[in-house]
């Protein structure tokens, strides 16, 4: 018996559009609200929100029943954190910060069981494995595993080309905040530089044959990702949703005072 179909892996392999939303408020209780809105997928982020491994996972179940595909971003590339993010059930990650070939090899190899990988075998114990009830994990897990990693600064803008040309990689997230600011312009993701050098990598990553993503909270950069061929977009943020809702409630009443 193999693991569970990771409906997000096929629906790009599909070439589809798959639209998302970020998670950083690190509860169950809104994760599992999140997944009844209707996004194709959630990224639950443990790089710039308060979450640990046991949290991810209370997250990861409060999203089985979810029509959303669970995403997680780990804090970085290491091994051993892939390792446990992949035992408590994660079918697809998100890696940051990503700027070497040679990185990109070894994130690929840290999600796949030898002899292709280095990944430990302890399925048996796990969440991934079904705590022993999935015998064949061992032998069809890898199939189902989805990499992405994110390209945000000049040295991951330089190996692009080359990233792209590993075999194992899913897709390629375009990080237009850390770019940005490594660029010189910090907050102003929409200067014209920027946007002309984060279209362009879209652009070159769709034409790969690699599915190229984007967190956008614009809609005027997010529809020009969608035309340049991004295919997981995420258009928000849940604590940005929120407080900005917050605000305006807040400001709409006290003003009529």
């Amino acid at each position: 018996m193999p693991p569970p179909t990771n409906t997000f892996k096929k629906a790009l392999a599909d070439g589809k559009t798959v639209i998302g939303c970020w998670l950083s408020l690190a509860n169950t209780f809104t994760t599992e609200a999140m997944g009844a809105t209707g996004f194709d997928w959630l990224l639950i982020d443990s790089e710039h929100a308060p979450n640990d491994i046991r949290s991810l996972r209370e997250q990861l179940i409060a999203l089985d029943s979810s029509v959303s595909s669970a995403v997680i971003r780990v804090p970085i590339g290491e091994t051993w954190i892939i390792k446990q993010v992949l035992d408590i059930g994660a079918q697809t990650i998100l890696v940051p910060m990503v700027e070497s070939v040679e990185e990109a090899r070894e994130l690929v190899r840290a999600c796949r069981y030898p002899p292709k990988g280095i990944r430990g075998v302890g399925y048996a114990t796990t969440r991934a494995g079904g705590f022993g009830t999935i015998p064949d994990y061992g032998k069809t897990a890898d199939a189902e595993i989805c990499l992405l990693v994110q390209v945000e600064n000049r040295a991951g803008l330089a190996a692009l080309d080359d990233i792209l040309e590993v075999e194992g990689i899913d897709g390629v997230f375009i990080g237009p905040a850390d770019l940005s600011a490594d660029l010189g312009h910090m907050s102003d993701m929409m200067h014209p530089e920027m946007q002309k050098i984060i279209m362009g990598s879209i652009e070159k990553i769709a034409a790969s044959g690699k599915a190229a993503g984007i967190l956008s909270l614009s809609d005027e950069m997010t529809q020009s990702a969608l035309d340049a061929g991004a295919r997981f977009v995420a258009v928000g943020i849940d604590m940005v949703v929120l407080t900005s809702n917050a605000r305006a409630l807040s400001s709409k009443w006290k003003s009529k005072l």
